[in-house]
């Protein structure tokens, strides 16, 4: 099918495009940006005058849930919140039941995510075997059926001498590790960030050093080993700083950070309310800030959802007793567009952070609306005035403080391969 996008404004901080120009796609791919090529007299026109015309939106951080958590969402589920809020490829974690530690677990997500025909689905696959940081995985045979790399997600290893077997047989293969650290002996049993207000309220904190010391260890393990690396959902200012000097050093690192930690502090402790418990937890103002520091100086590259979708039940208890975790991923860049509105980041660094950075992180070919790359893109109504609630979400999730929020922004279609997989009615 052939398309040509008119009178909408076309952002791409991949290419520096921001002009209102016209788009043109074909045999699912963009071929031209601009002047028209030939033989688009009869291709089927779409109006996006008003609205913002911007690649669609790459998200490193999605749990979908299937198989064996069915009951919190679906990979059809989540997919269609997924294109709702204008993300056209994710990249799922290794945590389902059975784990992705298999080649058969890893294709039946893509096969159950190709059905659906929503957002492009790359699943992560386990670093050992079960997660159980014991017995490393086959991470080829792993890789081979379309994992995009390897992580023990935030389960935590037997020993670091594993650890290091693990890093050098990723590395002889040149496989991407993803890294969520957390030194366990100081997290366990922790639910917020150690401090005034988790003092105050009675809550077991988790110290920044349960971060931090990790993070070091790491580092110094991917330096020993050569290991391709990415850090994902820092938290702490010091880890900020550790990833700029390891960057700073010539190490092959990358780190992103869910937009909740770059919104929301420990102070939303004040509210009891366990929608506000994650992992890695909300921490203060101070880490915050450091964080939105670190995207304007390009030690962060990627800002994520975090989405982990949960049944209303998993929110009903003391914080403490809640499961962790937010569900988001539809409300994704009308949420960090309130970094622009408060002037922490101009829009062209925060689209960046959520199209061709993110990308770049994991070498996969999305988040730019270039000549030859796939169709996948967004149009997005930036004055468009709404509310997300429980009536209108496409999640199988309940878990967002926002629900019941009104929104000024809102992605009005979504297109994959040039296909049309969402539209507002």
């Amino acid at each position: 099918m052939k398309l040509r996008i008119q009178n909408g404004r076309l952002i791409d901080p991949s290419q520096g495009i921001d002009a209102v120009i016209e788009l043109f796609v074909d045999n699912q791919k963009i071929v031209a940006i601009g002047d028209a090529p030939e033989g688009f007299d009869d291709a089927e026109v779409v109006d996006a005058s008003g609205q913002w015309v911007l690649p669609g939106l790459v998200d490193l951080a999605v749990s979908l849930r299937e198989p064996g958590l069915t009951q919190k969402g679906n990979i059809a589920t989540e997919g269609r919140a997924a294109v709702a809020g204008g993300v056209t490829t994710l990249v799922c974690a290794p945590d389902t039941r059975p784990i992705v530690d298999t080649p058969a677990v890893a294709a039946l997500i893509q096969d159950k995510a190709d059905d659906a025909g929503m957002a492009n689905v790359f699943p992560l696959g386990a670093l050992t075997q079960g997660l159980e940081g014991a017995q490393l995985s086959n991470m080829v045979a792993l890789t081979d059926a379309g994992c995009v790399a390897l992580s023990n997600h935030r389960h935590p290893m037997a020993s670091t001498k594993v650890l290091v077997r693990a890093l050098e047989y990723a590395a002889t293969h040149d496989l991407l590790v993803v890294f969520h650290p957390d030194e366990t002996s100081l997290s366990e049993g922790g639910c917020a960030h150690e401090g005034l207000m988790s003092t105050m309220h009675g809550l077991p904190g988790i110290p920044e050093e349960a971060e931090t010391i990790a993070l070091m260890r790491d580092l110094l393990l991917v330096q020993k080993t050569g290991v391709r690396a990415h850090f994902a959902r820092l938290s702490c200012a010091k880890s900020v700083e550790m990833i700029a000097d390891a960057k700073a050093s010539g190490l092959d690192v990358t780190a992103d950070v869910a937009v909740h930690n770059l919104l929301l502090s420990d102070q939303m402790l004040n509210r009891f309310d366990g929608h506000y418990h994650v992992l890695p937890p909300l921490r203060s103002d101070e880490d915050r800030l450091t964080l939105i520091e670190g995207i304007k100086a390009g030690v962060i590259t990627a800002i994520c959802s975090d989405h982990q979708p949960h049944e209303k039940m998993a929110k009903i208890a003391p914080f403490a007793a809640t499961e962790p975790g937010m569900a988001n991923i539809e409300i994704l860049l009308p949420l960090a567009m309130q970094l622009t509105d408060e002037g922490d980041l101009d829009f062209l660094t925060l689209l960046t952070c959520l199209t061709s950075g993110p990308a770049a992180c994991f070498g996969l070919e999305a988040g730019s609306l270039s000549v030859g790359s796939f169709a996948d893109f967004i149009l997005f109504d930036s004055t468009a005035r709404w509310t997300w609630s429980s009536e209108n979400r496409k999640t199988k999730g309940h878990n967002s403080p926002y629900l019941g929020e009104e929104f000024v922004g809102r992605v009005m279609a979504t297109y994959i391969s040039g296909q049309r997989v969402y539209q507002v009615v």
